[in-house]
């Protein structure tokens, strides 16, 4: 009979949350092409809610090298993504789309936090 005692398991890693907004296929291909044409391949998508507009709030979109301690990170078919822990309520269940218009083309945020946007759909409130 074995007498001996099993160590307890070490605890599992704490679950890193799922990032809080997800990129259609078109917006994947356009920040892929923007970061290829400008030579930031494996740079993070950085994506962010600042002050903006007359709706109180807009989304700020970079490509950068490194993140921040406590920046919230994730991946999304091949792109590194980050946004600030603040950002992130603000954007969850959003999905980042790449529309091109007759006059325009740039992403486009379909936020379901949002409660009203201005007329130009630049900037929007919750």
């Amino acid at each position: 009979m074995d007498t001996s005692t099993a160590s307890p398991a070490a605890p599992a890693p704490a679950a890193t949350p799922a990032f809080p907004l997800k990129l259609t296929a078109r917006a994947v291909e356009q920040v892929k092409a923007v970061q290829k044409q400008q030579g930031f391949d494996g740079y993070y998508l950085s994506v962010r809610v600042a002050p903006a507009g007359c709706s109180g709030f807009g989304y700020d979109l970079n490509l950068v090298k490194d993140v921040s301690p406590g920046d919230v990170v994730g991946e999304q078919d091949g792109i590194r993504l980050v946004t600030d822990a603040l950002s992130q309520q603000y954007l969850a269940g959003t999905e980042v789309d790449y529309v091109v218009g007759t006059t325009a083309a740039g992403f486009k945020f379909e936020n379901p936090n949002a409660k009203s946007t201005c007329g130009c759909g630049t900037s929007f409130s919750t």
